[in-house]
This record gives structure tokens, sequence and C-alpha cells, in this order.
């Protein structure tokens, strides 16, 4: 079974519009990653799962599309 790292990042995506622009993105750079947001948090939380630590990736990727994202403890 393959080890799997959960990573919770609260963002400034607002809407599915966000996300369908955010998803080639995500989709394209990390593979072997399951990912989701959840608007309905205040956070607007986006959660991963992947089988390396890929945080800092994520949060430049997100910033580069003037995203606010910071990963929660």
């Amino acid at each position: 079974m393959e080890h799997k790292i959960i990573h919770v990042f609260k963002t400034s995506v607002k809407n599915k519009a966000h996300i369908r622009k955010l998803k080639l993105h995500l989709d394209f750079n990390f593979h072997n990653i399951l990912w989701n947001f959840d608007l309905e948090d205040r956070d607007r939380i986006l959660r991963i799962e992947s089988p390396k630590n890929i945080s800092k990736a994520v949060i430049n990727l997100l910033h580069s599309y003037h995203f606010e994202c910071i990963e929660l403890e």
C-alpha cells in the first residue's frame, strides 16, 4: 500500500470558475494526486492526497494565478 500525505490549504478560490481555471494546472503539474476544494468552508479548503510532499509547489502554483494559499497545520 502506498503512503499518502494529506495537505490542507486555506485558499482564496471563490467559485467553480476558479476551480476550472486551476484544474488543468493541478492535473498537469501533479501526477498521482487526489484533490478537491470545499467552497462551503469559510477557508475555501483545498485538500490534496499525494504520495510525496508537494505543499510548496502547490502554494507557488496558486500564487502564480493570483490566489492566496496557506497550508494549515
